[in-house]
């Protein structure tokens, strides 16, 4: 697989809705206008913004996004019923998704295993909206596991009724993406409407499962800030962004130097801190440790990163600890005014990795220099 297919790539940011989501998570009103603000500033083209039939409380904030009057396209989430579309015009917004069910497990939970009367709720509900002048697009629930036929059929028969898009949705993260490439394959060739990504990170493979489906000819992709979501989340906005950026050379308009402040603002109001190693915006992702890489990085920082740490608002450091080396010591010390003969240099790299490994950290600059005092002065002492 080399290049995506020629057409742009639509950003379908759920942070808003799938996102928070997540067990524990709840934003507040001023929380939702602030993301919902962020996420257009730096050019999302479409917003996710709740699910208006949970209730006052949610159009309350719904409604506040809207009246916030951004250029990002706004989408209220609905199931198949006439009150959640409702819902959605109270809140003023324009742009609907209504998800159905289309696996044999999830329409015998929902509808009793009776597809028929799935399609006609789906027909009646789409056009109720169409009628109010929505734009109407529709997710098939679960299609990782549907019938592959009968997902076709659903898909085309939504286009039929008006759907500017279908959603193809790997609701609980089961596929990997070479059967992702071929599921959405195949739906791309057979509609004439956009297909839409929706993965999950149940094995870890949501943004390579997003990224094959738009390989596959998918024209928009779900995301979550920090990949925040249903249980292991989903795929992540700033994961999807960069490799589309850097795997592809895709012009994604999104201002990428304001990732890892988006980053921490999600990760403020969701009070879901964001792991060190998470890719992009963890804080040890342009942190060097390990003394051959230190070394490779002051020599010529490509060879131990994928790009520049400014792409994404990061800065690189380097960090002290049980895998330093003598190179990287003396140069942080050099930098402090400390200047040490090879043999006072490896005396102090002995002591940082016996306290590293006592602290299970690394060790601060100024934990260093004491080091290389107390270690200068018993040198002196000897």
């Amino acid at each position: 697989m080399s290049n995506l297919p020629p057409h742009p790539i639509h950003i379908n940011d759920t942070t808003l809705r799938d996102g928070e989501q997540a067990a524990g998570v709840a934003f507040n009103v001023a929380e939702k206008v602030a993301i919902a603000q962020f996420l257009d500033s730096i050019g999302v083209q479409e917003l996710e913004v709740g699910i208006p039939a949970m209730g006052t409380a949610e159009m309350q904030a719904i409604r506040a996004v809207v009246d916030l009057g951004p250029k990002a396209k706004l989408l209220g989430w609905n199931r198949a019923v006439r009150s959640d579309l409702e819902a959605s015009i109270a809140c003023g917004l324009k742009r609907v998704h209504i998800s159905i069910p289309v696996s044999e497990i999830q329409i015998a939970a929902k509808f009793h295993g009776q597809w028929r009367v799935m399609l006609a709720r789906l027909r009646e509900v789409m056009a109720f909206a169409c009628d109010r002048g929505l734009d109407v697009a529709v997710g098939g629930e679960d299609s990782s596991r549907a019938d592959e036929s009968f997902l076709m059929d659903v898909a085309q028969q939504a286009q039929a009724w008006g759907a500017f898009r279908f959603r193809f949705c790997d609701t609980v993260g089961i596929l990997d993406p070479l059967a992702i490439y071929h599921k959405v394959r195949q739906l791309v060739f057979a509609l004439e409407i956009p297909v839409e990504m929706h993965t999950h990170n149940d094995l870890g493979l949501a943004t390579a499962n997003a990224l094959a489906g738009l390989k596959a000819g998918a024209q928009s992709v779900n995301t979550t800030v920090n990949g925040l979501g249903e249980r292991a989340g989903n795929a992540a906005l700033e994961e999807v962004v960069m490799a589309l950026k850097r795997i592809y050379q895709v012009p994604v308009p999104i201002e990428t130097r304001r990732l890892l402040e988006l980053s921490r603002l999600v990760a403020k109001a969701s009070n879901c801190p964001v792991p060190p190693w998470k890719a992009v915006v963890g804080d040890n992702t342009f942190a060097h440790e390990s003394g051959i890489h230190a070394r490779g990085v002051l020599q010529n920082p490509i060879t131990y990163e994928p790009f520049a740490p400014e792409e994404v608002g990061w800065e690189r450091r380097f960090v002290v600890g049980k895998h330093s080396g003598r190179h990287s010591i003396a140069q942080l010390l050099q930098q402090n005014g400390i200047f040490l003969d090879p043999d006072e240099v490896q005396t102090v790299l002995d002591a940082v990795r016996q306290k590293s490994t006592e602290t299970k950290r690394s060790l601060t600059v100024d934990e260093l220099l004491n080091l290389a005092h107390t270690q200068r002065y018993a040198h002196v002492l000897r």
